[in-house]
């Protein structure tokens, strides 16, 4: 086995335990925005919730994309940028909205 085998194995199982953390990290954000939305039913933090689910799926999308579904590593990517794109659009809309 090459040392660049080995570099890439080590580096595809970091990733893999990075995406995990960040499901679970911002599944638990996503559920804490979502207690306090359906406690006192505003908008902003409906609104919120919705982003924060939005970034974490875009950021743990690509690598399920890639490696379940057999999309190309560009097009997750793309699918990823663009969900956190939105993701972050309303959570900045929901700090926005009075």
């Amino acid at each position: 086995m090459s040392p660049h085998t080995v570099a890439a194995t080590e580096v595809t199982i970091a990733l893999a335990i990075v995406k995990t953390l960040i499901l679970v990290v911002g599944g638990s954000i996503t559920y804490f925005a979502l207690k306090a939305y359906r406690r006192t039913r505003r908008r902003e933090l409906g609104l919120l919730t919705l982003g924060f689910s939005l970034v974490t799926l875009g950021f743990v999308l690509a690598g399920v994309l890639y490696e379940i579904l057999g999309v190309t590593l560009e097009t997750g990517i793309l699918i990823e940028s663009l969900l956190v794109l939105v993701g972050f659009g309303v959570i900045a809309y929901s700090l926005y909205v009075d």
